[in-house]
């Protein structure tokens, strides 16, 4: 088997990334958070928002009781606020310091790390940053 070439190899993953990311996920009952990056301060920033999943699988506001979409804006605050100027800054404030933690689910560790290490070499970069 011949190896591919590097533009050909990334390609390939992108693919299967694109693929990954239609998958069906189960929401972390805890609630979710919005990644974004401060390029003035130089930093990764997140904001956690607690969610109650309804009888429909659906995250809801615990204070209202009202659907959150999955895409779109939502007037709502934060009840945590972390930034860092790196994705192991900011994953070591969530993971390791933060208590109680924020997440009940491995897969939704994961899948913020990935996600936080994405925002990071964006900013790196100065490139978009557009969370999955």
């Amino acid at each position: 088997m011949s190896t591919p070439s590097p533009s050909a190899l990334a390609e390939q993953i992108r693919f299967l990334d694109e693929q990954l990311s239609k998958r069906e996920l189960a929401l972390d009952p805890i609630g979710y958070f919005i990644i974004y990056l401060d390029r003035e301060q130089h930093l990764i920033c997140t904001k956690f928002f607690s969610t109650v999943i309804n009888e429909e699988g659906l995250a809801t506001d615990p204070l209202t009781g009202e659907v959150i979409p999955a895409r779109g804006k939502v007037k709502r605050e934060p009840e945590l606020l972390t930034c860092g100027r790196s994705a192991k800054e900011v994953c070591v404030k969530l993971f390791e310091e933060q208590n109680p933690l924020l997440v009940s689910q491995l897969s939704h560790a994961a899948y913020l790390g990935r996600e936080l290490q994405r925002a990071e070499w964006a900013l790196i970069q100065g490139s978009e940053y557009v969370q999955d």
